[in-house]
């Protein structure tokens, strides 16, 4: 974490405008007065020299950034080479006359500079194509990076919705089996209550994150199982097993719910008989496998009131795709009288 801080902190400084440019121009200045003193110019000769040249790559780089580019380079790229070529074309016989006449009392320099007038012509190109093919970069850098701080704004905001949506459905599913307890003036109530009371403890309070600690996810499956528990027939047969080490492994919140509550739903509550509702949680480091397989009855009966919800498997898939994209693998097994779900998660942040 304080690497990618110390990396953000570093792009945030690299990203402002004064600094990449004045590294541009550092880079550039520096690489010209290099090559001059190589070539056996004196320190005093080469860096006038560098500075009236650096002048003039000043001018066309700049004339290129704010006219050329803007104007040209999207909607007419060869119009614009053409300008690029022209506006060299005209700057350097200047870029040469100011050199000839500050070394007037240098015949032999002056000599040099004119027939070097397709070498400096040939760098006026070169240093201008070279300033746009870095504003193209930076452009796509920061382009990039806006779509990455979108993408993750979307992203959030997606969670954000769906939860709002998650958190309620179990909510209201437990409270109608509080209301059917307590219509029965059942000793179960008070039980009910406290594993209610940790539910939405965790809910309200622990599962805001984007990754929660596995062993408290396992443990809101326990109170979940708890309340069905309590519920169901004394001969339903619900068996949670944890198979592996679970120590600080992290984990979407409330991703594996939805299929608990869906086997209930649509399997256990109708059973009369031999009904069943099995969950394994294997894990193995990042490595974690959901399974859980529940008994169907040939023609499940329809309800007597409108159906409310029914959104809490097709939100943990969207999750799925958004929090685990590449790092994920659902199976689902629908047959007539069983239907099994198969999750396998890497878990990555």
């Amino acid at each position: 974490m304080k690497t990618r801080s110390l990396l953000d902190r570093i792009y945030g400084f690299l990203n402002q405008r004064p600094v990449y440019h004045a590294l541009f121009w550092l880079a550039l200045y520096g690489t010209m007065v290099g090559t001059s003193l190589r070539q056996g110019f004196d320190l005093q000769t080469t860096l006038y020299n560098e500075t009236i040249q650096a002048l003039f790559f000043a001018g066309l780089v700049y004339s290129n950034l704010l006219f050329l580019i803007p104007n040209y380079l999207a909607r007419h790229a060869f119009i614009y080479f053409g300008l690029v070529l022209a506006a060299c074309a005209i700057v350097t016989p200047i870029e040469v006359l100011v050199l000839y006449l500050v070394y007037s009392d240098v015949p032999e320099y002056q000599a040099s500079v004119v027939d070097q007038q397709a070498r400096i012509y040939l760098s006026n190109v070169f240093v201008t194509i070279l300033a746009t093919v870095l504003r193209v970069i930076m452009d796509w850098w920061r382009y990039q990076n806006e779509k990455q701080v979108l993408l993750t704004q979307t992203m959030q905001s997606e969670l954000r919705f769906l939860k709002s949506q998650i958190n309620p459905h179990f909510l209201f599913n437990t409270l109608n089996n509080l209301y059917a307890l307590t219509l029965k003036k059942s000793d179960k109530a008070p039980e009910i209550v406290l594993k209610l009371a940790e539910i939405m403890r965790y809910m309200l309070y622990e599962c805001n994150e984007r990754r929660v600690h596995l062993s408290k996810e396992i443990h809101y499956l326990y109170n979940y199982l708890d309340l069905e528990r309590l519920r169901q027939p004394r001969e339903a047969d619900i068996c949670f097993v944890v198979d592996g080490h679970v120590s600080e492994q992290l984990v979407a919140p409330l991703i594996f719910v939805p299929f608990v509550e869906n086997s209930f739903k649509h399997g256990l509550n109708h059973a009369t008989a031999g009904g069943y509702v099995r969950i394994r949680l294997a894990v193995q480091g990042e490595d974690l496998e959901f399974v859980i397989e529940n008994s169907k009855v040939d023609q499940t009966p329809r309800p007597s009131h409108p159906r409310s919800g029914g959104i809490g498997l097709a939100n943990v898939k969207q999750r799925l795709q958004i929090l685990y994209p590449d790092n994920h693998d659902l199976k689902i097994v629908d047959e007539p009288n069983r239907y099994a779900v198969t999750l396998r998660l890497k878990m990555v942040d």
